[in-house]
């Protein structure tokens, strides 16, 4: 049973979803995300203008004339949302939690994708794959993985990034469209060299298109001036003791976690990864429009 305080979240979010889906993104969407691979249909014999690679030499020295292969294009699409439900995800200091913003964008995604008629898919994980919702058509469908993305209780807190690929790769086998939302704050993040689960993207790039969607929050970057404060980790649960009354203090933590963040998102950008950026002080509808118009831009 869903507590009232999620069904309000769920109804919410629906209107709000349907009404960007059916006005603001109605048709961006099916221009940008068109189902890209090709089936065989057909060998038929060659006539003036046809591509001479598509010739098949061996139909064509058997029959002794020349014929091509035609192909299909698949317009069916298979989008993925790999959710990323680990500690920190529970961090906000505005309206919102950035689990909130991370089901709004989903939420509008698979709106999105179950009006063009495609199948929707979700991957949540933590620091292992918690739950997996094979991807399927239908509104009864997209009910079923909105309310998973907002009442879905986690069993771990940790964020491991290369597993919830690594999963895609091994239950995917048809080609998808797969949205990686998180805040990527995990163990990899302190490196220096490329990260794990960039390399692990690379290697699924050529049949899967990943793109990011990097969620942050005002306060993960400033500390208030309150004196003495006890910052604790949402996935370790480590503490530490810091004094943010001294201005040296606030200025270090400011510039390590802008740094961090700088990082992580230059490591998705040369994985050749398409990166949305997200704040929860931000409008989802806003950054997706303008990620939506950017690619349709590309694609003239």
């Amino acid at each position: 049973m869903l507590s009232p305080e999620i069904i309000k979240k769920i109804k919410k979010v629906h209107i709000k979803s349907a009404r960007m889906v059916n006005t603001m993104m109605a048709g961006q969407y099916r221009s940008i995300f068109r189902g890209s691979g090709i089936e065989f249909e057909e060998v038929r014999e060659y006539s003036p203008g046809d591509d001479v690679k598509s010739i098949d030499w061996k139909v064509s020295a058997r029959m002794g004339r020349p014929y091509v292969k035609l192909y299909r294009e698949e317009r069916e699409l298979v989008v993925m949302l790999l959710m990323d439900m680990s500690g920190s995800e529970g961090f906000g200091t505005t309206d919102n939690l950035k689990k909130d913003i991370a089901a709004e964008i989903a939420s509008i995604l698979a709106f999105n994708a179950i009006r063009n008629n495609d199948r929707v898919g979700a991957i949540l994980f933590t620091d292992r794959v918690e739950k997996y919702i094979p991807p399927k058509k239908g509104s009864a469908h997209v009910w079923r993985v909105i309310r998973e993305l907002f009442s879905f209780e986690p069993e771990h807190t940790g964020t491991d990034i290369r597993e919830a690929v690594a999963f895609l790769g091994r239950v995917s086998r048809k080609r998808t469209i797969s949205f990686l939302i998180s805040d990527f704050l995990s163990p990899e993040t302190s490196a220096t060299s490329e990260k794990p689960y960039i390399r692990r993207m690379k290697s699924l790039s050529g049949k899967h298109e990943l793109i990011a969607v990097m969620l942050s929050d005002p306060g993960e970057f400033h500390l208030p001036e309150a004196g003495i404060l006890t910052l604790r980790d949402f996935e370790t649960g480590r503490q530490i003791r810091v004094d943010a009354s001294d201005a040296s203090t606030r200025q270090h933590y400011h510039a390590h976690r802008t740094r961090n963040y700088a990082q992580t998102l230059q490591s998705l950008k040369t994985a050749d990864m398409d990166c949305i950026e997200i704040s929860t002080a931000g409008s989802v509808v806003d950054a997706l429009n303008h990620y939506f118009r950017i690619r349709e831009k590309r694609k003239r």
